[in-house]
């Protein structure tokens, strides 16, 4: 089976309901995202972070996969697929994607914050005085702006075996993870899937791209009958 690597973005996500705070002009849900998406805002008001994700990973019971989310899934019957994704919910796993790299973390999942390597799946909300097995606070196991990307040389690794490589939903504004399609061979068909695709100067080097200017639900399905073709 050729491996169909998948690039997955806020768009996606935000068709089946899921806000995104760059519709909001830098605001998330309301909150600014340098008080509740940092580092530095998790050690000045930790329960205003927490309040935060605690609301954003209930949010995840009263939203569902969509049809861009099963195109996906169901292309397992024909490629080796992989999804690498920015989004931090769990639409892709619950459509029926079954290899999923998260880069920026798990909404259902804390992790100590001393202790990295201790990440816990969890449902309903983390509180002050949720401890990890050694003791310590745990937080949303999200990376924050101004945090390392640990999952990122894992996705470089799979973009490097891609046969074709598909990108959905996303600005591609957000670096490290938007050059992440350099790692993949240049030659390979490249698809762009986006209302309203920005061609980053690393997409520009593509001699095989093809992009399409429409949401996941519409532009995915199409996709897959130029796949059928090749």
């Amino acid at each position: 089976m050729k491996k169909l690597v998948v690039f997955t973005g806020a768009g996606i996500s935000a068709e089946s309901g899921i806000s995104t705070f760059r519709d909001a002009g830098g605001l998330w849900e309301q909150h600014r995202i340098e008080d509740v998406a940092t580092p530095e805002a998790w050690e000045r008001n930790p329960e205003l972070v927490l309040r935060f994700y605690n609301q954003r990973r209930s949010k995840l019971d009263d939203v569902q996969p969509n049809a861009g989310h099963r195109t996906l899934a169901e292309l397992e019957n024909h490629f080796d697929v992989r999804i690498i994704t920015q989004n931090v919910d769990d639409l892709h796993e619950r459509a029926g994607s079954t290899q999923v790299l998260h880069l920026h973390g798990e909404l259902r999942k804390v992790r100590s914050e001393r202790h990295e390597q201790l990440v816990y799946d969890w449902e309903g909300d983390l509180l002050l005085g949720d401890l990890c097995e050694k003791g310590t606070q745990l937080r949303p196991h999200i990376v924050w702006f101004g945090e390392s990307v640990p999952m990122l040389m894992p996705a470089a690794k799979i973009a490097s075996e891609a046969d074709i490589f598909l990108i959905v939903g996303t600005s591609l504004q957000v670096y490290p993870a938007a050059g992440l399609m350099m790692y993949a061979p240049r030659h390979i068909p490249f698809f762009y899937v986006d209302p309203a695709p920005q061609v980053n100067r690393e997409l520009q080097q593509m001699p095989n791209l093809i992009v399409l200017a429409e949401p996941a639900t519409t532009g995915l399905p199409k996709i897959v009958e130029l796949l059928d073709k090749k």
